[in-house]
């Protein structure tokens, strides 16, 4: 039976998707803010418990990456969306491995932008971006993991938030997240 909070999450990937693009902008505006006295608190404080509860991204081994892969039921590759926003630098953008309930979402929210690909094909992508010296982080939004992103540390919007905003809990490790993927994709 699915619960009501399962829905919700479903839900709350489905609006974080198609208004990406500006929840990107969105957390790095807000982010700026920190620099200001007393607001500055108010803001890194929100931001970690949102990042805690409802959108942050976990850094990821080749490895932990690749077994999340042989994992998931579907993979698809899209863009970076942080590289699409901000281009920072010239990497290249169609390094996004769509995983769980991501592959289902975004190809019902924006038709055309994925590709579904081979584990493979994906195992493939990530070899070639860690070669080029690019991070693997998990995204997860609510309950829902929805990609391994292999980013650059100029354009990826979690990796800005922690290193430049204070914002830990943007981007975490976390040495159980291969089993916490397994459990979501039963």
């Amino acid at each position: 039976m699915i619960r009501v909070e399962e829905i919700a999450m479903h839900h709350t990937l489905r609006f974080y998707g198609r208004h990406q693009h500006k929840f990107l902008r969105l957390y790095i505006a807000l982010a700026k803010l920190i620099n200001i006295p007393v607001v500055g608190v108010l803001v890194r404080s929100v931001a970690n418990t949102w990042g805690k509860r409802g959108h942050h991204g976990y850094l990821l081994s080749l490895e932990q990456a690749e077994q999340i892969i042989d994992i998931s039921k579907s993979v698809a590759l899209g863009p970076c969306n942080c590289r699409r926003v901000f281009r920072n630098c010239d990497a290249p953008v169609m390094a996004e491995i769509v995983v769980g309930a991501g592959v289902e979402t975004f190809s019902e929210i924006k038709p055309g932008e994925l590709r579904e690909i081979s584990k493979e094909e994906a195992k493939g992508v990530l070899r070639t971006c860690h070669e080029a010296r690019m991070m693997h982080t998990i995204m997860r939004c609510g309950r829902d993991f929805y990609a391994i992103c292999n980013c650059c540390t100029c354009c990826c919007v979690p990796t800005r938030l922690r290193q430049h905003y204070g914002i830990e809990y943007a981007l975490v490790r976390n040495r159980d997240v291969v089993e916490d993927f397994r459990r979501q994709q039963l």
